[in-house]
């Protein structure tokens, strides 16, 4: 650069007659200066943006060769849903093919995504609380605290489910039993939070030794009957009861106490939170139905299988019922303080989330002792 000056300094010096001023040196040093500089960077953008047009290319030989997706008939008959026909993964792929599946297009795309999404929502929102509550030194915040645990451990646990549970038909159940353990403790979660904050006086006085207890029960009965259903997928009438029978037992004794504060509800009343419960029922009632049945299925019969499913609809109407669900436990915590303190002793908190944490062991164990049972099916399968 310094010799480019000097060529510069001489060719303007032979060329400017003698009558007039030669123009500063210093100036045309650092107008050369800048030039060199201004080429440089224009150089570095030009490279700057063939990397960045590389940027697919790179991607797509980083992410697996998506092989073409299978048919129903192709993949054992433990990981079929009847009611899709195609868009089913490879078995016996290595781990990084079914973690990067998530950006290809799959039966379990949206699966995977809806949940995901959902999940950082509900992180985004426990954050934001943390910032008014005192999660640590206020034990009666801790029912809030469960129901925020066990809103991200479902979903997180469903995203996991969906993403590697075609690697193996025993990695199937593994991952699956996980996403019962998520929904059964979330279950939980959900009663622990309506029986602490929203329930009222007068159903308190009818249920207060027995509400957590039977919800546990409930709790665990629903992982149970998911986990013996998915065992038995092979029959799909025995697959759906196992699944929704002993689940919808325990969301109507969780939901209980919301149900008879909405049934008091009136225009008169000022409480803010009552119309989010409402939305957290209502939410929850359009899941259920499409969990349930599969309307989106019948709808667009000649449909995509990637698009044209029920249950990723399903897991945005859980999650706008969790999301409700959230704010409405938040604004009893605030705005009901001086009920629940007095209906609950101070150590009641305490006991609810060592129950919790008793649940979850249960959930582990009982889930542990089924897996023994499905590997000797697998194993017999396999004979066969």
């Amino acid at each position: 650069m310094r010799r480019a000056h000097q060529s510069l300094s001489s060719l303007i010096l032979k060329i400017t007659p003698a009558n007039q001023t030669v123009p500063n040196i210093s100036i045309l040093h650092s107008a050369a200066a800048i030039a060199t500089i201004v080429a440089e960077n224009i150089g570095r953008l030009f490279i700057s943006l063939q990397q960045i047009r590389q940027v697919p290319r790179m991607l797509s030989e980083a992410a697996p060769s998506m092989p073409a997706t299978l048919t129903e008939s192709d993949i054992p008959a433990h990981l079929r849903d009847r009611n899709i026909t195609s868009g089913y993964r490879q078995l016996h792929q290595n781990w990084r093919y079914y973690f990067l599946s998530m950006f290809q297009r799959h039966n379990e795309t949206l699966n995977v995504w809806t949940h995901l999404v959902a999940l950082l929502i509900i992180l985004a929102k426990c954050c934001d609380l943390a910032k008014n509550v005192d999660f640590v030194n206020d034990v009666h915040a801790w029912p809030l605290l469960i129901l925020l645990i066990s809103s991200l451990n479902y979903t997180a646990f469903s995203v996991i489910a969906h993403l590697l549970g075609s690697k193996s038909e025993f990695c199937h159940f593994v991952f699956y039993y996980l996403d019962y353990i998520g929904v059964a403790q979330y279950q939980y979660g959900s009663a622990v939070a309506h029986f602490y904050y929203a329930i009222d006086v007068d159903m308190y006085s009818f249920v207060k030794g027995v509400f957590m207890p039977i919800a546990a029960t409930f709790s665990f009965l629903s992982f149970v009957g998911c986990c013996l259903g998915k065992y038995n997928s092979l029959n799909s009438c025995r697959r759906k009861v196992g699944h929704v029978a002993p689940s919808t037992l325990a969301y109507a004794w969780d939901i209980s106490p919301v149900v008879w504060r909405l049934s008091s509800w009136s225009v008169a009343t000022n409480d803010p939170a009552l119309i989010y419960h409402f939305g957290q029922v209502a939410f929850f009632l359009n899941a259920a139905a499409f969990y349930t049945f599969p309307i989106v299925e019948k709808c667009f019969a000649e449909g995509s299988t990637f698009l044209c499913q029920s249950h990723p609809v399903f897991h945005i109407f859980l999650s706008c019922t969790t999301l409700c669900q959230i704010h409405a436990s938040y604004l009893d915590y605030t705005g009901r303080r001086e009920l629940y303190l007095s209906l609950h002793e101070s150590g009641d908190a305490a006991f609810y989330a060592q129950l919790y944490a008793g649940s979850v062991m249960a959930f582990l164990l009982t889930g542990a002792i089924i897996l023994r049972k499905v590997n000797r099916m697998l194993g017999k399968h396999k004979c066969m």
